[in-house]
């Protein structure tokens, strides 16, 4: 187990426990087994941290599902040996955290299925918009589900946003900027004017934000003709649903993002039950 997770794991995991499970502490001390329990048809992801977890007690898993699997109802994910107090210790932050991370996964993989319907060369993205200290697991999930992770943090690439325009004025003059120290640079617009101008300055990524996918296929248009198409990727952004996402997979598009995978989760219902 990496250290970035295996902090959060125990982070997690104290903040369940609390002082101890004054419940399970009345029950008599022996070892038992359990299992994980799929109660829906979804895509397993998280089963690795699931292990991590009940490992800092000391129970030993068996994974029987991996993840990026598909798992119907009723399937056993895993088998689960350790004493009674450690199990129901770990039970809630386990099934927490592998309902979350399937439900992301399942989500995802949805989403790329309808887009590779129709171009298996465009890539899904996550966005920063997931629940503050689960990013990393966020994250994962998506990629579990087959979609890519874009930024984990600011620091990571330059992305060029309406805010920033705010304060500096000029699109061009801040690009120019931000080129002289760093190397990957996205640029977000609202129209198709700044998208010409921001391939024209040589960013890597222009993103489309909220338009609509017949602006799109006019901005793409635009820019074949100023022959600019073929040094910029772009990306759509912004309103980006389960019901929308083949029209904007139709447009010519490199990349959408769609913030809704994280952060308007619905979590796949898990059960732990005792032999």
């Amino acid at each position: 187990m990496d250290n970035r997770p295996r902090k959060d794991l125990s982070r997690f995991l104290a903040e369940d426990l609390g002082k101890g499970d004054i419940t399970s502490n009345l029950l008599p001390r022996k070892r038992i087994k359990a299992y994980i329990i799929s109660k829906q048809d979804c895509t397993l992801a998280g089963i690795n941290y699931v292990k991590d977890i009940f490992a800092i007690k000391g129970c030993k898993i068996r994974i029987i599902k991996k993840d990026g699997i598909n798992v119907k109802p009723n399937q056993i994910v895993c088998e689960i040996t350790g004493s009674v107090q450690a199990i129901l210790a770990c039970e809630r932050t386990a099934l927490n955290l592998l309902s979350r991370m399937s439900g992301i996964a399942t989500k995802t993989k949805k989403l790329i299925r309808k887009i590779h319907a129709i171009n298996p060369r465009i890539k899904l993205f996550s966005t920063r918009k997931t629940a503050p200290g689960l990013r990393f697991f966020d994250k994962e999930a998506v990629k579990i589900g087959g979609g890519e992770k874009h930024r984990m943090s600011l620091d990571e690439m330059i992305m060029i946003k309406d805010n920033h325009l705010a304060v500096a004025g000029s699109l061009s003059r801040l690009i120019l900027k931000a080129k002289k120290k760093y190397k990957k640079i996205e640029v977000e617009v609202e129209n198709q004017e700044d998208a010409l101008l921001a391939a024209s300055t040589g960013v890597d990524i222009v993103m489309l934000d909220n338009f609509s996918p017949k602006e799109i296929i006019k901005t793409v248009n635009q820019l074949k003709k100023s022959k600019l198409r073929q040094r910029v990727k772009l990306e759509a952004s912004g309103g980006i649903n389960e019901k929308n996402i083949s029209s904007f997979a139709k447009t010519g598009i490199d990349m959408i993002s769609v913030g809704e995978i994280t952060n308007s989760v619905s979590g796949i219902d898990f059960s732990l039950e005792i032999t």
